[in-house]
C-alpha cells in the first residue's frame, strides 16, 4: 500500500483517510466481506499514529460501511454500497422535510392531482367551469387590446399603472376610495397573501381566522412561521372579542376574512358584524384582511365591504377575477395603506417580477369597456340556476341525513351531515367511484360532518350523478 495521506492538503488528516477507504470499496478494490489490514499496519504504512486510523474506522463503523467481529478485525459492511450511494447523491429528502414551506395535507394533494382527470366529477371545486368561462367574447376582445412594446415588457413594481386606474374606478362604485398608487396587481389572491406572510409579520406572529377557513387548506402563513388561531363566531359563552383578547399575544396580529361569501360555508357577515370587527381590531390595533374575491356573485344585496367602512387604514383589501372572469388569467390586486403597498410590491419584484403583463392588459380592457360587469351579471344568473338546481336535489334526497342553508351566490353549499361520517375512509371511497368531494376536515381538522359542495364547475348532468353517488356513500355509513 502507497498511499500516504497529503499533511499539505485542506482536508484533516482523518478525513483524508475516511475518503481513502469509501474509495477503495466504492472503486471494488474492497468488495462487501473484504477484511481491512489490522489497525497498527494501516497506521505504519499511511506514517500516522494509530489513534488516528481507530478513529477513522470507527466513523466509517457508526455510518453502516464498516463493521467489526470481537477478536477478528474490520469488515466490509454488507450495506455499505447502499450507504456510499446516499453518501455521494444529495440528501433531497432532508432538504425536502427540513424546508419552511408546509406540505399539503394528503387529502388536498389528492384533490389537486385528481381535479384535472377527466373522468372525475368534481362536487367540491373552487373553479368555474369551462362552460361558465366567456371564452369566446376573451378571444373576439383580444382584437381590441392595444398593446404596445413597453405594454408587453416588465410592469412597475405595483403593476401597470393604466389597470390600477381603471381598479381604482371600478373600487368606487363598491364605496372603496383608492388612488392607483395604493393598489398593487398580484397573480391572484392567493399571492397576496403570501406576501403579506414575507413582508408584514415578524415569526411567530398570531393571525386569526373565523373557524372553518379556507387558510388552513393553503397554508401560507403557516409556512412563515405564524400562529393560526381559529375563532368561534358562534360561542356564545366567549365571544369574538374576548377570544381575541385571550389569545392576542405579544406578537404582532392580523386578522383574516371573507365577509361575503365566506369559503367555505357561503355565509355572508352582517353590517352590524363588519362594524362590531372593525371596532374590536381597531381598539387592539389588528389589522385585517379582507378576502372579497366572490362579492360580485352575490345573488342578493350584500352589506357593505370592510374597506369601505374603514376610516383608519386597518383594512388590507384583497379582488381578483379568478373567480370571476378566468382562473388562468392570474389577475388579482391588493388595496391598502401606501406604505403598506410599497413593501408588498417590493416584496413581489424580488419573487416574480410582476404579474403577467398580457393578462394585466386584458383585464385593463375588461374593466374600461363594461366587458367585465356585463360577464358578472350573467355568471350570477347562471350561478344561481345552478345553486337552485342543486338544493332541488338536496331537498329531494338529503332532508333525512343533512342539512344546509340556502346559497346566497358564490359557488358553495356548506352541506352538514347529522353524523361524523366525512373522514377520509368516505373521501377515498368516492374516489374511487370518481367523485371529488372537498371535506369539511381540510377547513378544520376536527370536522368530520361537512362537505363543501360546489354547483360551480361540474355538468348539470355531473352534479346529479355525482349527487346521487354521494348520497348511496353516506347512506352506507349510517346503515
Amino acid at each position: 500500500m502507497e498511499w500516504k495521506p497529503n499533511r499539505h492538503s485542506h482536508l484533516t488528516i482523518h478525513q483524508q483517510i475516511v475518503n481513502w477507504i469509501k474509495q477503495r470499496i466504492q472503486s471494488g478494490e474492497w468488495p462487501i466481506h473484504t477484511k481491512l489490514p489490522t489497525q497498527r499496519k494501516l497506521a505504519e504504512a499511511m506514517g500516522v499514529n494509530r489513534s488516528t486510523i481507530v478513529n477513522a474506522i470507527e466513523e466509517l463503523v457508526a455510518d453502516g460501511i464498516l463493521s467489526t467481529r470481537v477478536g477478528d478485525g474490520t469488515y466490509v459492511s454488507n450495506n455499505s454500497w447502499n450507504v456510499l450511494i446516499k453518501d455521494i447523491h444529495p440528501d433531497w429528502e432532508k432538504h425536502i422535510s427540513s424546508s419552511i414551506y408546509e406540505p399539503n395535507f394528503q387529502t388536498i394533494q389528492l384533490i389537486n392531482e385528481y381535479e384535472q382527470r377527466e373522468n372525475i366529477i368534481r362536487l367540491g371545486t373552487g373553479e368555474l367551469s369551462p362552460d361558465l368561462l366567456p371564452t369566446a367574447v376573451l378571444q373576439r376582445s383580444l382584437q381590441n387590446v392595444p398593446l404596445t412594446a413597453r405594454d408587453i415588457g416588465y410592469s412597475e413594481p405595483k403593476g401597470s399603472r393604466q389597470l390600477r386606474h381603471a381598479l381604482s374606478r371600478y373600487a368606487t362604485k363598491r364605496g372603496i376610495h383608492a388612488t392607483p398608487d395604493s393598489i398593487m396587481i398580484v397573480s391572484g389572491a392567493l399571492q397576496a397573501l403570501q406576501l403579506i406572510s414575507l413582508g408584514l409579520l415578524e415569526p411567530g406572529s398570531t393571525v386569526f381566522q373565523e373557524a372553518p377557513s379556507y387558510l388552513n387548506s393553503v397554508r401560507p402563513f403557516q409556512s412563515a412561521g405564524m400562529r393560526i388561531v381559529s375563532l368561534d363566531k358562534e360561542n356564545r359563552d366567549n365571544r369574538l372579542p374576548d377570544q381575541i383578547i385571550s389569545m392576542k399575544g405579544k406578537k404582532q396580529s392580523l386578522f383574516y376574512t371573507v365577509p361575503t361569501l365566506h369559503n367555505p360555508t357561503g355565509s355572508i357577515m352582517s353590517l352590524d358584524e363588519r362594524r362590531e370587527l372593525l371596532q374590536i381590531c381597531a381598539y387592539q390595533q389588528i389589522p385585517i384582511i379582507e378576502d372579497d374575491v366572490y362579492h360580485g356573485l352575490a345573488f342578493g344585496k350584500t352589506p357593505p365591504s370592510l374597506k369601505s367602512l374603514d376610516s383608519d387604514g386597518q383594512v388590507l383589501y384583497i379582488g381578483s377575477m379568478s373567480k370571476t372572469l378566468s382562473p388562468g388569467l392570474r389577475i388579482g390586486w391588493v388595496i391598502g395603506p401606501e406604505p403598506v403597498i410599497d413593501r408588498l410590491a417590493d416584496i413581489k419584484m424580488q419573487t416574480d417580477y410582476g404579474s403577467s403583463a398580457f393578462s394585466q392588459q386584458i383585464a385593463r380592457h375588461w374593466l374600461e369597456s363594461g366587458l367585465y360587469e356585463e360577464h358578472i351579471d350573467q355568471l350570477r344568473e347562471q350561478l344561481k340556476r345552478r345553486a337552485d338546481f342543486v338544493e332541488e336535489i338536496l331537498q329531494l334526497r338529503y332532508n333525512s341525513i343533512a342539512t344546509w342553508n340556502k346559497p346566497a351566490g358564490g359557488f358553495y353549499i356548506w352541506l352538514r351531515l347529522h353524523e361524523p361520517l366525512v373522514n377520509k375512509a368516505l373521501f377515498l371511497k368516492l374516489l374511487k367511484q370518481n367523485v371529488l368531494i372537498n371535506p369539511g376536515y381540510i377547513y378544520d381538522a376536527k370536522d368530520f360532518y361537512h362537505i363543501r359542495l360546489s354547483y360551480a364547475y361540474a355538468s348539470f348532468e355531473q352534479l346529479e350523478t355525482g349527487l346521487n353517488i354521494l348520497y348511496e356513500a353516506i347512506a352506507e355509513g349510517t346503515s
